[in-house]
């Protein structure tokens, strides 16, 4: 992956999701807050992450334990199975948590060692406070629930966060081009 597209995919999310927060749509407040209970989202989320891992476990090189690969893809996939219906109580949350954690590596690659683009720290930056969330959401995914609830307890919070989201977007956006 390019750095360019590395910065571009961050800011056109952070511009989306900015965006539907600045719209004071009932229907993205619906959605939002039922995220992290949300049976779909479960199935999307964790789904797409547990596919995700396993892709990696397959490909696993010779030094990674590759030669205990096909127990290491079936036990994984047993406990990824199994998460659906033992702890489905925020697992959309969870799924959220490892697809973050997990792109944040090409993202990373993509701006490794690159000291000519100091601007990609702006990326980087990002990047690194999403694994941050990513990790505590994944320990406590219930505090995105309260994180949503206070958010739209007042008026004013929804377009706040939304403008800020959108603005740090449009801010990757033309660093984007800056490469």
């Amino acid at each position: 992956m390019s750095l360019q597209l590395a910065t571009l995919l961050p800011g056109l999310l952070l511009l989306a999701l900015g965006g539907a927060l600045l719209s004071g749509n009932s229907a993205v407040r619906a959605a939002l807050t039922a995220f992290p209970r949300s049976r779909p989202a479960t199935y999307v989320c964790f789904g797409a992450a547990c596919a995700w891992f396993l892709y990696h476990v397959w490909h696993l090189s010779p030094a990674d334990f590759a030669e205990y690969k096909l127990y290491l893809f079936i036990g994984f996939a047993a406990v990824g199975a199994l998460s659906f219906w033992c702890v489905p109580d925020f697992l959309a949350v969870r799924g959220l948590a490892a697809l973050v954690l997990l792109a944040a590596s090409p993202l990373l690659e993509a701006a490794y060692m690159d000291w000519a683009h100091p601007q990609r720290l702006l990326m980087v930056g990002f990047v690194f406070l999403c694994i941050s969330l990513a990790i505590w959401l994944g320990a406590s995914p219930y505090r995105l629930r309260d994180a949503l609830e206070w958010m739209f307890r007042t008026e004013g919070r929804p377009r706040l966060v939304g403008g800020v989201l959108a603005g740090y977007g449009a801010v990757l956006l033309v660093v984007a081009f800056t490469y």
